[in-house]
């Protein structure tokens, strides 16, 4: 799964040692996690906060965020009903 945190990372033009400094923990900490240790449940909204929704927790902890849109902020959340929405419409 934690690939997906890596490319996500890299894609954004963070580091593993800034994403930790926001976080305020040390840079081994989100290099674990990076490499799919679990990421604590109180650390993942803040993660996709800062990195700016592009991960999102269902993508961290499926096992806590079981739906796509769980844990999402109302705009990214009603975007993306209203794609699933338009989707279905198409698909129909």
């Amino acid at each position: 799964m934690h690939e997906c945190l890596k490319n996500k990372i890299h894609q954004k033009g963070l580091s593993q040692a800034g994403i930790a400094r926001l976080i305020g923990l040390p840079q081994q900490v989100v290099s674990r996690w990076a490499n799919g240790h679990q990421i604590p449940a109180s650390r993942v909204l803040q993660l996709c906060e800062i990195m700016e929704w592009t991960v999102t927790p269902h993508e961290l902890r499926p096992d806590i965020y079981p739906n796509p849109t769980d844990g999402l902020p109302c705009g990214n959340k009603c975007m993306s009903n209203e794609s699933l929405a338009v989707n279905n419409d198409i698909h129909s």
